[in-house]
């Protein structure tokens, strides 16, 4: 989308969001991953919803869930996984009936960009020159889950099990690979464009599902006007090109 057409999109969102919230401030609790293009999606509802401010608060989704189990005062849920937003819809979190995966990642294996490992598989990671491998909690984390799944259709998992450096969410196991703390980690492609001076992508690992995005209203955030203003913009053309300029595709 060119400039002029994009501030178009931006005027008429503003036109058709206006009248739908209040001002008021507005906290959404989302995964690490979206952390660069939700920064940018709050900046562009501000501007549409003047005197609105929007608060963000980002982490792995299972610490988020529980944050918000815990009584955290949050209007919006974005996770990167349906078994976060599944949970949180068990312990009645969030109005099922915002429900929506609005975006599709990709699993990648990155290594330092100035690594000089050569790793065409996943089973190369088992070779002596891999001594270290990032990747977050399976338990609590998406991402892990995702590269868990991924070594396990390879029968890498176990096998592995004794480099894994565990980081508590995506962007830390980005840094571990960009300060070259590890050999290689596991991030979304989203995340490696972010740092793509300092990480390469050697592999897109297969898994056993599309990693979806959900993104819901959570009950009782004091905020539910302008939380479905916000999840409305989220999916709009205006929001949907943001997304799309870090990386996420359609789910």
């Amino acid at each position: 989308m060119n400039h002029c057409n994009w501030i178009g999109g931006l005027a008429a969102a503003s036109l058709l969001f206006a009248a739908q919230a209040p001002a008021a401030d507005l906290t959404v609790s989302a995964a690490a991953s979206l952390t660069n293009a939700f920064n940018e999606i709050g900046k562009a509802y501000e501007q549409a919803q003047p005197g609105t401010k929007v608060l963000f608060n980002y982490g792995s989704s299972g610490s988020l869930l529980q944050q918000i189990a815990r009584g955290a005062p949050v209007d919006v849920f974005a996770s990167a996984d349906l078994e976060t937003m599944d949970r949180a819809q068990q312990q009645n979190l969030i109005a099922t009936d915002t429900r929506r995966d609005f975006v599709s990642n990709k699993l990648a294996l990155v290594v330092p960009s100035d690594s000089k490992l050569q790793l065409n598989a996943l089973a190369d990671l088992a070779g002596p020159q891999v001594q270290r491998i990032g990747v977050c909690s399976p338990d609590s984390v998406p991402v892990g889950r995702y590269a868990r799944e991924a070594l396990e259709l390879v029968g890498q998992w176990e096998a592995l099990k004794d480099k894994y450096i565990f980081g508590q969410n995506v962007r830390q196991v980005l840094d571990y690979v960009a300060r070259g703390e590890v050999d290689a980690g596991f991030v979304y492609v989203t995340d490696a464009a972010v740092m793509k001076d300092r990480v390469r992508v050697v592999l897109r690992p297969q898994v056993k599902r599309p990693i979806l995005y959900p993104i819901a209203v959570v009950k009782g955030g004091g905020n539910e006007k302008a939380a479905r203003s916000f999840l409305s913009f989220v999916q709009s053309e205006a929001g949907q090109e943001i997304l799309a300029k870090y990386g996420f595709s359609k789910p």
